[in-house]
């Protein structure tokens, strides 16, 4: 009827504008492990330039979902619209699209599940979810893993429901771990539920588990060999390179109750009281639900390096029963959730728009760069923590660019170090090693602040001044200043 097209309608248009005011960086992964191999993939016929990070080069990830934005981009490139401007939103508007589906999704399953009532609590929560807000238009595989989580939920066959199709949900899952293969961990407490309630056991591994696997196996394993140039399974590497070898702590580690103490509170924000009155509320048959929170959060504590997209899959099943918990708040319910409005009201908009927004701005003074005549000539070197700015994606220009290389040592040599660590144990140093011929020297330098003193009398003496500051954090950390600089080598028509 029009009533869920009208919703739909609502929630695209809630989650573009959510897309457009969210301008800020949040993990270098949203461009480099898709926007960067996207435009490189789709570049291929023309002039071959992006670039592919080491885990490209180790076989660590897969090409499935880079491929759908380089869809977006061919369909652009063909259409005469490859302006770089829309290559930067449209495929974040396509992931704001999809959220809007999702969002819409969690609706209609509460609403079956129970009643309208709880549907438009759970709904609600959805949307003032401030980590939601602030994370479900980015090119994150988190977000598409988070996405497909909502899309397999609604097909699944929870007990006592009269809906649900088992391989409708094993193919979304299956789907996911081809995107990320961490997307197995939420599901296996429910994938255990539904197999122990089945009655016909053999028909559900046979007919739907078996099929559905060696199809999207299969499928992503061709995707992988298109673009590799040879086989390569993806989801094994990935496994062997973040549990067995655990090589994932050269990012930073954290103690092992941090998802506890500090991930999942951070991310619920104020909805965690509201969380945990709904676990305690919620009918016996959802607490598969809330397993799947618990295991979830358990499995990933085990793992040294933590970061809080991590369980961002696990943040709609939290806003379950935050729903189910502001349905049952009868005299407070306004109250509660005008509560909940305004306290995710003010971290949306400051994470979204102005906390680190530096490294994304800081491309549009680069981007001037592809148009003058002056492209050929320019050379930009970012001299930042790794990955701290998009690239090629934010650009769309072959200009000369440069950034301080930081893949982990794969060889099992003890005394490694990357180049970023070695420039930034010694910055001034390594910079008169590096460019000891003034013909080697980039016309632009780009890096933070807190870096500018130290280097200073190196810029100086090779004749750079500074044409541009831009703001970036208001909490500076270690390497990330408060602003990003920009200096340009004077031309040497003044001599």
């Amino acid at each position: 009827g029009p009533a869920p097209l009208l919703l739909l309608a609502l929630a695209v248009a809630l989650r573009a504008l959510n897309c457009f005011l969210v301008q800020t960086s949040f993990v270098p992964d949203e461009y480099w492990q898709s926007l960067e191999v996207a435009h490189r993939m789709l570049i291929l016929n023309i002039s071959n330039y992006g670039y592919l990070t080491w885990e490209w080069a180790s076989g660590l990830r897969g090409y499935s979902y880079p491929l759908i934005f380089a869809s977006i981009y061919k369909a652009l490139q063909l259409l005469g619209k490859d302006d770089v401007q829309l290559l930067i939103w449209v495929p974040r508007l396509a992931q704001a699209v999809l959220a809007a589906f999702a969002d819409v999704k969690l609706y209609s399953l509460v609403r079956h599940l129970e009643n309208a009532e709880t549907a438009k609590c759970v709904y609600f929560c959805q949307l003032c979810s401030w980590f939601t807000w602030y994370s479900c238009t980015r090119t994150l595989t988190n977000t598409m893993e988070t996405l497909l989580t909502i899309f397999a939920l609604s097909c699944y066959p929870i007990k006592g429901s009269k809906m649900g199709s088992s391989c409708k949900y094993l193919a979304l899952i299956a789907l996911a771990i081809v995107i990320r293969p961490t997307a197995v961990i939420p599901w296996i407490p429910l994938v255990f539920s539904h197999f122990l309630q089945e009655q016909r056991k053999a028909v559900l591994i046979l007919h739907n588990c078996i099929p559905v696997g060696l199809v999207t196996v299969g499928t992503s394993l061709i995707i992988d060999r298109v673009f590799f140039g040879e086989w390569v399974l993806v989801q094994l590497n990935f496994l062997k390179f973040n549990v067995l070898q655990n090589l994932g702590t050269f990012y930073g580690s954290h103690p092992w109750h941090w998802y506890f103490t500090q991930g999942l509170p951070v991310i619920l924000g104020t909805h965690l009281p509201f969380f945990i009155h709904g676990c305690v509320l919620a009918p016996k048959r959802y607490r598969i639900f809330l397993m799947a929170v618990i295991w979830t959060v358990l499995v990933y504590s085990t793992l040294s390096h933590k970061e809080f997209r991590f369980i961002y899959p696990v943040v709609p099943f939290c806003m379950f029963f935050c729903g189910y918990s502001l349905k049952h708040l009868k005299a407070w319910k306004k109250s509660a959730a005008s509560f909940l409005l305004l306290s995710n009201l003010l971290p949306a908009l400051y994470t979204g728009l102005i906390h680190q927004r530096g490294t994304l701005d800081v491309m549009s003074h680069i981007r001037q760069l592809c148009k003058n005549s002056y492209q050929s000539q320019a050379f930009v070197f970012i001299m930042m923590p790794c990955h701290s700015t998009p690239f090629y994606s934010h650009v769309h220009c072959p200009l000369k660019m440069r950034f301080l290389q930081c893949p982990p040592d794969l060889t099992g040599n003890e005394s490694y170090i990357d180049e970023a660590d070695v420039f930034y144990s010694n910055p001034l140093g390594w910079l008169n090693k590096e460019f000891y011929n003034d013909t080697l020297l980039p016309s632009h330098f780009i890096f933070f602040s807190v870096l500018e003193e130290e280097i200073s009398s190196f810029l100086a003496l090779r004749g750079y001044e500074k044409t541009a500051t831009v703001f970036h954090t208001h909490v500076p950390q270690g390497r990330v200043g408060s602003h990003i600089y920009v200096y340009r080598k004077k031309t040497e028509m003044n001599h």
